[in-house]
């Protein structure tokens, strides 16, 4: 019934319990459909070493994640398809509860559910932005990207053809989740979990923290996706835009603070305000704690930027500053 899709590159240290969280679904009519790309570790030791008959494995040289993706849409058999990455976790009930959601809901093509951030050793680290969309999801999707990344949903396989070009858009590396979201929505209803199942796994070698490659992406995805976008919603573009920044702008100061991120999150904090000044007002909280992460990043030294931000962090535990 579902043919879920797992790319993998030099996945070995997490690719068995992406692989595990998908097989203890409490929905199990469904292929594993591994899709390595030339890794040159011990993935493809792991994942044999995994006994299920629903699990299969194909190999290729190296091409890139898009690649691998629209390798294993390319293979899938399923009515419906979903895709995880070789690092990220579902919950036990992701499937079922996504497969449930579709048939109480015949003419939508996309469920999806909430996102939380677990860190390299699988502890929360931060609940995701929790958005629920029933229905017609394009006006909230041109505002951002309320499913989050690509391990999320759960898609009618005929809606995906309907597409035509039924793949990822390879010129959009980092952001063709979003670009995919956008289309399908401009044409069928979504229907929304509203429960966290999708644990997002946040590695300091993740595509997710290379700050300007994401931008170059979430700005082709914005252009081709307003290009299209009917009359009514040409004037969401601006706050799209603002919505872009700040979220390079929290993303840039992840960790402790340090002077070269620090002058780059007040660069993506003034495009921000460029796009949309009312965000500093209407996201103040936000758009403080960005101001003064990146005064502590650029005029303290290291050691004293990290003892202050703890002290910081303390005060956020004790929810009398919630980030």
């Amino acid at each position: 019934m579902i043919s879920v899709v797992i790319p993998v590159y030099n996945g070995e240290k997490t690719i068995e319990e992406t692989i595990i969280s998908v097989i203890n679904q409490t929905f199990t009519d469904f292929e594993i459909l591994v899709i390595n790309d030339g890794s040159n570790d011990a993935t493809l030791d792991v994942v044999k070493q995994i006994k299920d008959s629903r699990v299969k494995l194909f190999s290729y040289p190296n091409a890139g994640q898009i690649v691998s993706r629209n390798r294993g849409l390319e293979l899938a058999t399923g009515k419906y398809i979903s895709f995880i990455d070789a690092d990220d976790i579902w919950t036990y009930d992701k499937l079922e509860a996504q497969f449930k959601a579709l048939q109480n809901k015949p003419e939508a093509a996309v469920a999806y559910s909430w996102t939380n951030y677990i860190d390299e050793s699988s502890q929360f680290l931060r609940s995701g932005l929790h958005i629920t969309v029933n229905g017609d999801a394009l006006a909230k999707l041109l505002l951002t990207n309320f499913l989050e990344n690509g391990s999320n949903g759960l898609f009618l396989t005929p809606a995906l053809r309907d597409l035509g070009g039924f793949d990822f858009d390879k010129d959009i590396e980092g952001s063709e989740d979003w670009d995919l979201y956008l289309r399908l929505a401009a044409k069928y209803p979504f229907v929304c979990v509203s429960a966290p199942q999708i644990l997002y796994r946040v590695s300091t070698n993740s595509f997710s923290t290379n700050i300007n490659k994401m931008e170059k992406s979430g700005l082709k995805v914005i252009k081709k996706a307003f290009e299209k976008a009917p009359k009514d919603l040409q004037h969401l573009k601006n706050q799209s835009l603002a919505n872009l920044y700040m979220y390079l702008t929290l993303k840039s100061l992840e960790g402790y603070p340090k002077p070269q991120q620090s002058l780059l999150a007040l660069k993506l904090l003034g495009q921000t305000l460029k796009y949309q000044p009312s965000i500093a007002w209407n996201r103040r909280r936000l758009t403080s704690i960005a101001i003064l992460k990146s005064l502590v990043g650029i005029f303290l030294p290291g050691q004293k930027a990290q003892e202050f931000w703890n002290y910081i962090k303390k005060f956020q535990q004790k929810k009398v500053i919630s980030y």
